[in-house]
């Protein structure tokens, strides 16, 4: 095979791969978004919980943060903004998992309200399960991002 045929097809499959990517994580925000927006209060309460954010904050937080999700969700899905839209989300991704490593180490087991709002009954388990997911979401944020602003330079550099 040509050497320029074999860049090529390599180049192909990395497009996949992050077309894929792109809607996974894109589909995961939207549904991560749905159950907070239509229920801010209880989401609020869950903000609230991580014992992170100052009292004033916690609403605001509870509002705005499912709309950011959704909008993420959609621009990746979507391939708007995508410099911005990988940024952001991969930002969010790694505020969220960071949260998790904190509130382990304090020892709080919380429930994390990252797809739905209604409480479940707390368990040792959970949060090394949210960890273990928000981990693999976050390394998917982690090479987009990788893919948007190095890949891609490297690829109009040439």
């Amino acid at each position: 095979m040509d050497h320029r045929k074999v860049r090529l097809v390599r180049k192909d499959r990395i497009g996949i791969i992050i077309f894929f990517s792109r809607l996974f994580l894109g589909g995961i925000f939207i549904y991560a978004s749905h159950d907070k927006i239509l229920h801010p209060m209880p989401f609020a309460e869950i903000v609230f919980n991580y014992q992170i954010l100052p009292d004033p904050f916690v609403n605001l937080v509870a509002l705005f943060l499912p709309w950011v999700e959704l909008l993420m969700g959609l621009f990746l899905v979507f391939g708007l903004w995508l410099p911005g839209a990988v940024l952001i989300s991969t930002v969010l991704l790694s505020v969220f998992f960071t949260t998790l490593i904190f509130n382990m180490l304090r020892g709080l087991d919380i429930d994390c309200g990252c797809f739905t709002v209604s409480a479940g009954p707390a368990a040792g388990g959970h949060m090394l399960w949210y960890l273990l997911r928000d981990g693999i979401f976050l390394l998917v944020g982690i090479f987009l991002f990788v893919s948007t602003f190095f890949i891609t330079i490297r690829r109009d550099a040439r």
